[in-house]
């Protein structure tokens, strides 16, 4: 590449497309084997003076982080909607712009959100250990009976560009659809939902309760012991948004005590290692942070981040950019 390509450097090897790319377009050094540590990106930064960096979740950049780059970088792409793994007030404080990958992964999150209520109402995590283990007789009239997802109550908090696409899909099974947001949504996007101005006025009309919020700005879980003791017993809940929306101590008892009749869970407080606890409990259904897990999503994504350093190197708006 002529040497006035942007330079970049990555955390992690982009998918294959991707990395095509930017061997025609951008000055790299060759791509990491394995994922970088924090540690090992702010070393490459110094070594290889970079304009741009693109990241993903698993390389965070703390305050501490973004003090110690060097002042050629101007710009961090992350592979990613969330931005948790970023410090975007010292990012924004030295200038640096910032990028995330909205909008296409949408879809397959939505897919995923409606498996995960599927599998977690149909017992999929029991069944599927029953006839791995050792299925050895008949199931009786009343044996592991799960729930009927179609016609029932689904309670979406968050109804954004993900939470809609939830609703699409969850009214193929015909299930009324409720939900929670911070504000109304217009009639011809709310499309028949019945809006609820308070979470705590619509968990005790939701069969099964999916998430797809931010976390709280405060820190605390919007799902605890309180708000899961509102719900119907024996609802169903689904969280592929943020581990640290729920209270996981209480889910376990809620699960445990039977008030849940089961969970599907995509996210965790604590990752990669989540709490055994739950992940062991026979009722819950588990992904581990896959919701925009397809090669069509990923390198959907990959091409948006080098979609964005692309822009930004040429002095044009960014398409995707993270206000400060």
């Amino acid at each position: 590449m002529p040497s006035t390509a942007p330079r970049l450097i990555r955390s992690a090897r982009l998918l294959d497309a991707a990395e095509a790319r930017i061997a025609s377009e951008f000055t790299a050094p060759p791509p990491p084997q394995n994922a970088l540590t924090t540690e090992a990106l702010l070393a490459l930064a110094h070594e290889y003076q970079p304009a741009a960096m693109i990241v993903t979740h698993t390389t965070p950049l703390r305050a501490a982080d973004v003090a110690a780059l060097p002042d050629c970088v101007k710009m961090v792409a992350t592979v990613s909607v969330g931005l948790d793994h970023l410090d975007l007030a010292a990012l924004h404080a030295r200038g640096i712009a910032v990028s995330n990958t909205p909008d296409v992964l949408t879809d397959c999150n939505a897919d995923l959100s409606m498996m995960l209520i599927l599998a977690a109402s149909r017992r999929a995590a029991e069944y599927f250990t029953l006839v791995k283990t050792g299925w050895t007789r008949p199931l009786g009239l009343s044996d592991m009976l799960g729930q009927r997802v179609t016609g029932k109550r689904l309670g979406i908090v968050g109804m954004g560009r993900i939470g809609q696409a939830v609703a699409r899909r969850a009214r193929g099974f015909d299930m009324d659809i409720l939900y929670h947001n911070r504000s109304r949504l217009p009639p011809e996007l709310e499309a028949g939902a019945t809006y609820y101005a308070t979470l705590e006025d619509m968990l005790p009309h939701c069969d099964i309760l999916t998430l797809h919020a931010p976390a709280q700005s405060s820190g605390a879980p919007l799902i605890d012991a309180r708000t899961l003791a509102l719900l119907p017993r024996g609802a169903v809940l689904v969280n592929a948004a943020r581990g640290k929306l729920v209270d996981e101590a209480a889910l376990i008892d809620a699960l445990r005590s039977g008030h849940l009749a089961g969970a599907g869970l995509d996210v965790y407080q604590h990752e990669p290692n989540p709490n055994p606890a739950l992940v062991g409990l026979p009722n819950v259904f588990t992904t581990p942070h896959t919701g925009s897990a397809t090669v069509e999503t990923r390198t959907a994504m990959c091409m948006l981040a080098l979609d964005n350093v692309a822009a930004f190197a040429a002095g044009q708006p960014l398409p995707s950019s993270v206000k400060a």
